[in-house]
């Protein structure tokens, strides 16, 4: 197979979709775009190719879904320009604003109004001033001379002479907005006469720590203003015309929509529906999850089972991935906490010495003492029933161990620790 790359137009530049050219036919994955008719570098979506590609035939379109719940057309990045020249202007201290460090060309537009209000550029979090100087390198990004200063030294300029381009706008802990909101950042202090523009949408989930912010900025008499007060974010996907719009000119027959959640999915394929009704054959559609395997051949496209997908955790002390019963003790222990019995055996006899003593960690419970003290009485008496053998094999008893005191603790207490018997051999 060949793949061609298809000029589309999103928030962030060379933006590209995939048309896959296969035996079977041709693939079409449209990545994350919208239909910019002005976009900040010219580069315009290329409608004419697509509209060959549906002359000429497409297998299947998988297409992104993720404003399929927007009616009309997303906005072009030149809309904001409009909120931010009104903010620069009643602007009287430091101006902070927060966007996504991949947005550049948000930050361009920034970059250009700083420079017309006389103000200096700062990037502020390690996100911003990564993107911002693989940006200028490639020439995505243009910052005329003696605009951009460190961070470092924008406590040397005046407040109303400074533009902040930072990190955190959904609230992450560490982010470089959420420690300046709590005067923990080492460069950048926030106070009465300043302005933050938080100019992204939130994503769903992040709203509760994005508030906090916005709570902890105001506590120190900053002016926050977001996309609710002003037009300061535009999105970088297409509404429900521009996705009806690719849908019309592919002309799939077989459509697969993708990047949503399900619902967002589902409301895609029922558009789908209305914009292919009436064609002669009409398209199949294909509601798809993750991990669903998506078969065609012949002139046949369907579902066709599931393929292993999901989060892979690595743990950075080890080399690999941290396979499933690690992640299963890893709840264990944080749900119902650690117990841990130690009892002494002498090697010779194989009798108990002393009286096993248990170690508990994380684990919860009302009248500590007694419940310890009764556990330690069913370890004494699951070690006496059992036979010489078992005794004498720590494999084994540690097992006769684990569930005898694991089924105690679950009785009295409700809980299911993390049993780990240690067995001493004196």
């Amino acid at each position: 197979f060949t793949v061609e790359f298809i000029r589309v137009t999103h928030s962030i530049p060379d933006c590209v979709a995939l048309a896959i050219h296969t035996p079977a036919g041709v693939i079409v994955h449209t990545g994350d775009f919208k239909i910019d008719q002005t976009p900040i570098d010219g580069e315009h979506f290329d409608v004419h190719r697509f509209a060959e590609l549906g002359t000429s035939g497409v297998l299947a379109l998988f297409a992104d879904s993720t404003n399929i719940d927007r009616r009309g057309f997303t906005g072009s990045e030149r809309e904001v320009i409009e909120a931010f020249e009104e903010i620069f202007t009643s602007a009287t201290g430091k101006l902070i604003v927060a966007a996504f460090a991949s947005s550049i060309y948000r930050m361009q537009i920034l970059v250009d109004l700083a420079t017309q209000f006389d103000r200096k550029v700062a990037f502020v979090g390690r996100g911003m001033m990564q993107n911002s100087e693989i940006a200028q390198r490639l020439g995505y990004l243009r910052i005329p001379a003696g605009v951009q200063i460190r961070d470092s030294d924008i406590a040397n300029y005046p407040a109303q002479d400074v533009l902040c381009l930072s990190t955190g706008t959904q609230g992450e802990p560490r982010s470089a907005l959420s420690r300046i909101a709590i005067n923990d950042h080492r460069y950048v202090k926030v106070g009465e006469d300043d302005t933050v523009v938080i100019s992204a949408r939130s994503i769903p989930g992040n709203e509760r720590a994005i508030g906090r912010v916005i709570n902890h900025l105001a506590r120190r008499g900053a002016d926050v203003i977001h996309e609710g007060i002003k037009h300061v974010h535009v999105s970088g996907h297409g509404s429900d015309e521009e996705l009806k719009l690719m849908l019309s000119l592919v002309r799939p027959r077989y459509f697969v929509p993708i990047h949503g959640e399900y619902r967002q999915l589902s409301q895609h394929a029922r558009v789908a529906r209305r914009v292919f009704a009436g064609r002669d054959p009409r398209p199949e559609i294909l509601l798809a999850e993750d991990g669903d395997v998506v078969v065609f051949e012949g002139d046949a496209g369907r579902i066709a089972g599931k393929a292993p997908v999901g989060r892979v955790l690595i743990d950075d002390t080890r080399t690999g991935e941290v396979g499933d019963e690690v992640l299963r003790d890893r709840r264990h222990l944080a749900e119902d906490g650690l117990v841990v019995p130690v009892v002494a055996i002498n090697k010779q006899s194989g009798t108990l010495e002393g009286v096993p003593d248990i170690i508990t960690r994380g684990f919860v419970m009302e009248e500590r003492a007694t419940l310890l003290a009764d556990g330690a009485r069913v370890l004494v008496d699951v070690f006496e029933r059992a036979s010489v053998e078992e005794r004498t094999d720590q494999g084994l008893i540690k097992e006769k161990l684990r569930v005898e005191l694991r089924r105690f603790f679950r009785k009295r207490s409700g809980r299911r620790p993390f049993v780990l018997p240690v067995i001493m051999e004196i």
